[in-house]
């Protein structure tokens, strides 16, 4: 059973033409709430995307710029921070199991290729996923550093060489002298 997600703007293929169309969704209060908790944010301010959809057969194209803001947690100490994103996009919907391997004016890692079931494509849910990827995976305070070490949190370079210098090595440099 398929779940309609958070963000849903379908579009159905047979009203969609082979001329580019200016389509705009953008997420109300409630879906940025709902995205919010599902992508582990503090919140959502603002999710929209401004794009154009064409088709080609049963293969759709959308292209366009999605914005966004929103509050993060730092991964070290809890603190918000805000993020904003301004993407361009490029996305290329194929009928579930029909992606091809036709030649394409744009390289494969300059668009994202979606697959979709049934006579619609979801705009909206290809702009949510975009959204999450785009911000920082491990997003830290200015200070967190100096916060851990305050705490006494050693950093990874702290760690390797309180490590180096424990190894039975060490202890043989240190009788030979060196």
């Amino acid at each position: 059973m398929n779940k309609t997600p958070e963000f849903s703007r379908p579009f159905r293929l047979d009203a969609i033409g082979g001329e580019p169309r200016a389509v705009h969704v953008e997420a109300d209060e409630a879906e940025r709430a709902a995205l919010a908790e599902r992508f582990g944010l503090v919140s959502i301010g603002t999710l929209t995307a401004d794009a154009t959809i064409r088709r080609e057969g049963q293969r759709v194209w959308a292209e366009g710029r999605l914005k966004g803001r929103a509050v993060q947690s730092c991964v070290a100490t809890g603190d918000p921070i805000p993020a904003r994103i301004e993407e361009p996009f490029v996305l290329r919907f194929d009928p579930e199991g029909e992606a091809s391997e036709d030649e394409l004016e744009l390289e494969e890692s300059d668009l994202d290729l979606l697959a979709y079931e049934g006579g619609s494509i979801d705009l909206g849910e290809a702009v949510a996923q975009g959204f999450s990827l785009a911000l920082d995976p491990f997003p830290r305070v200015a200070d967190a550093e100096d916060r851990l070490r305050a705490a006494g949190v050693k950093s990874e370079e702290d760690a390797e060489e309180a490590r180096i210098e424990a190894s039975p090595f060490a202890a043989l440099k240190v009788l030979k002298g060196e």
